[in-house]
């Protein structure tokens, strides 16, 4: 079966993810930041880790220097590699414009854009040596859509990463190489849990589909685009979001998650392990 690499694969949508291709009988290198979500995620499936169908590392997404080592080590456990899936994202800066931080906006960048970029670049570059093709699978959102969906920053930061699977899918279509995205919604992660009643109210106010959307639902299309049968699919974008974007705007109101909602400013690092952080005071 195939060989795929997951950024972000020990939680979340990530996570479910990796199950779905171990079921599927791939072989599976995760990448994640959180050292205690790779841990459990080895205790968690120690017959593919015996097996040495699942295999982690360490590594910040936005650092080259390290994709590259582990995506290498990947390609050498597997004896090559089949693609792979830019999942690794964090909730990013937040605040209204004229108080948010340069360098939290560079941060959100780094890893929702920069990631993506990085991990595109590095398995591209292996499935071209290879000559075989393959499928690289990035999770965009539906906030890179529109224009009141979530934080700016995380907003224009996927917006980037739906773009570059259109850039690149043409780039790499020669070489037999397909690149997709798929834009999840709502979805029910450690970072929108379910059992918060306002959090559930503003949600399926801001959606057509009575429930958020589980983790299990980006997985199935992820499984879709890695499937060779699909492989002359490229540069298409997918939406997994309960028909949220079909009717339209002002996500962001219906949800609570615009940035002139906060009232603070700060920088929320996602499932990484970090602390988020609020800052003091305004900007300038």
């Amino acid at each position: 079966m195939g060989r795929f690499i997951v950024t972000g694969g020990a939680s979340g949508i990530g996570r479910a993810t990796v199950d779905a291709m171990l079921e599927r009988g791939d072989s599976v290198g995760v990448i994640d930041l959180n050292p205690a979500s790779l841990e459990a995620l080895g205790a968690q499936r120690p017959e593919a880790v015996a097996a040495g169908r699942l295999v982690t590392a360490r590594a910040d997404v936005s650092s080259e220097p390290e994709m590259a080592a582990a995506i290498t080590g990947f390609a050498e456990a597997f004896g090559g590699l089949d693609g792979i899936v830019n999942n690794a994202a964090v909730g990013g800066a937040f605040g209204p414009l004229v108080d948010l931080r340069v360098e939290d906006w560079d941060a959100t960048f780094a890893v929702v854009t920069r990631g993506v970029f990085i991990g595109i670049k590095q398995v591209a570059r292996i499935l071209i040596e290879q000559g075989t093709g393959g499928s690289i699978v990035s999770v965009g959102s539906a906030a890179g859509m529109v224009g009141d969906a979530a934080p700016q920053a995380y907003s224009a930061a996927k917006a980037a990463v739906i773009h570059m699977g259109r850039v690149f899918g043409a780039e790499l279509a020669p070489h037999r190489i397909a690149v997709n995205t798929v834009n999840p919604g709502l979805i029910e992660t450690p970072l929108n849990p379910r059992g918060r009643r306002r959090t559930e109210e503003s949600f399926a106010a801001a959606q057509p589909w009575p429930e958020m959307g589980r983790p299990e639902h980006l997985a199935q299309a992820i499984l879709f685009f890695t499937d060779p049968r699909t492989s002359f699919i490229t540069g298409e974008v997918l939406s997994v979001d309960g028909g949220m974007t079909a009717i339209g705007h002002r996500l962001g109101t219906l949800m609570g998650t615009n940035s002139l909602q906060y009232g603070v400013t700060g920088m929320n690092h996602g499932m990484t392990g970090r602390s988020a952080v609020v800052h003091d005071g305004r900007e300038g």
